[in-house]
């Protein structure tokens, strides 16, 4: 790369077999725009659903989503391809904080996340990231993923208030099954892009069948103005729920490292030295979602699909992409037409995704060979995700700890003890009973 400008690849057409157009190249801008919209297309539907589970304004999520892209690249140098979209992480500490304080208090935790992990990122371009894979082995990482996903589990069924008000499931089972459903046929139906765009998708044939059913107000939208800025909410502070959102910020330092691991095996490239800047600018993007209302940001598994499919990991197009959702932010119409997407297909949508994001810390296990016979692999990961699913709580002062919190310090924390008191016994090698079934086959070590 000539300063921050790009080299055309080949012809600038084609990809040929066996290649890749690398972040520091780009396709002829023709086809660079139209591979940014795919990406806008890809990270919409996970984007939308987090403010809209949350009661957070669509219009100003992805208006701070744009501005987020846009400094992510910045901070990197040109050198990293992503999107930041909203993260599911926040939802649950999110959910929390607006109960009890309003949505401006659930901001406040934003940026206060946001501010923690761009000193973590800071720690890491300094000192490198050695000590977070020794503070977060995969055994941690994959538990505190899955305990995130799995505590959410009640919010994706619902409840009614005493008006009759439902949310979730609950709101409009037949609608939400649909959504479901539809989510789930049109992943394995469509190969490419439709394929992966399977919740964006879902979540229209959800909204069709909720327009058919008369689940949907269009009023704002015929009041919405063509153009605009979105509604922002200024951040308030409450000490009382800021140990709800600490955890996530464990969650957004593994979902970087994973993706710039990816990209950098996807692309032959070595890119460890911008895992600090990665964790920095999405510190950075977090915290700016977090003075105005934004959700907070992490990088986009959705968009890492859309590069593994075109093979374009041009950071030209994300510029693109973030460009175009941009304008988009800048339309209230749009940001209404969004907002009325129903609470059952919400639900539906929320079905799949929270267990997924569960099953996620599973699949950060198997990948890396975790091996559940030994103890200290076990019953860390054990007793925390037990702590997260049923969300155990405790008041110390005027700071309030729930099932996320306490679950990530149990996972970090009784792990760490384990280890520590197995190896200076020397009983780490003891199976684990209830995982040693006859007949069993464990993973080497």
């Amino acid at each position: 790369m000539s300063g921050w400008g790009w080299t055309v690849h080949g012809d600038g057409r084609t990809v040929p077999p066996g290649e890749v157009v690398a972040p520091d190249e780009r396709l002829a801008w023709g086809r660079t725009v139209g591979i940014g919209m795919q990406h806008v297309v890809a990270m919409f539907g996970a984007t939308f659903l987090v403010p809209l589970i949350t009661g957070f304004s669509p219009q100003t999520t992805l208006f701070f989503s744009a501005l987020g892209t846009a400094l992510f690249l910045l901070v990197t140098r040109n050198r990293l391809p992503s999107y930041l979209g909203s993260s599911f992480a926040f939802i649950a500490p999110v959910t929390a904080a607006t109960a009890t304080g309003g949505e401006s208090v659930a901001v406040g935790g934003i940026l206060v996340t946001g501010l923690a992990l761009f000193v973590v990122g800071v720690v890491a371009h300094l000192a490198g990231t050695g000590w977070i894979d020794a503070l977060m082995p995969p055994v941690v990482t994959g538990t505190i993923v899955a305990l995130i996903g799995f505590n959410l589990a009640p919010a994706a069924w619902g409840s009614c208030e005493p008006d009759g008000t439902c949310s979730g499931f609950r709101a409009a089972p037949v609608t939400a099954t649909v959504t479901l459903l539809a989510i789930v046929l049109v992943t394995v139906l469509f190969r490419g892009i439709l394929g992966r765009l399977s919740i964006l998708v879902g979540v229209l044939v959800g909204y069709g069948v909720a327009l058919l059913r008369g689940e949907v107000d269009l009023a704002a939208v015929r009041e919405a103005a063509w153009v605009g800025l979105p509604p922002f909410v200024a951040p308030t502070f409450d000490l009382s729920v800021l140990g709800l959102f600490l955890p996530v910020v464990l969650v957004l330092v593994a979902e970087n490292v994973g993706h710039v691991k990816s990209v950098a095996a996807m692309t032959d490239r070595d890119l460890d030295p911008y895992v600090g800047r990665a964790l920095m600018a999405d510190g950075l993007a977090t915290t700016l979602a977090g003075t105005g209302g934004g959700s907070g940001t992490t990088t986009y598994a959705e968009n890492i699909g859309v590069m593994a499919a075109s093979r374009v990991y041009s950071t030209a197009a994300y510029w693109v992409a973030a460009a175009t959702a941009l304008v988009l932010a800048l339309s209230p119409k749009f940001g209404a037409v969004v907002a009325t997407i129903p609470a059952g297909v919400l639900g539906g949508a929320a079905a799949v995704l929270y267990g997924m994001i569960g099953l996620l810390g599973a699949r950060i296990w198997v990948q890396n060979k975790v091996d559940f016979s030994a103890p200290v692999n076990l019953m860390p990961a054990a007793v925390a995700l037990i702590v997260g699913i049923a969300n155990f709580t405790w008041q110390a002062g005027e700071l309030r700890f729930e099932g996320i919190a306490i679950g990530t310090a149990v996972a970090i924390g009784l792990y760490h003890l384990m280890r520590a008191v197995a190896r200076w016994r020397g009983t780490h090698e003891e199976p684990a009973t209830p995982a040693s079934v006859p007949g069993g086959e464990e993973l080497p070590r």
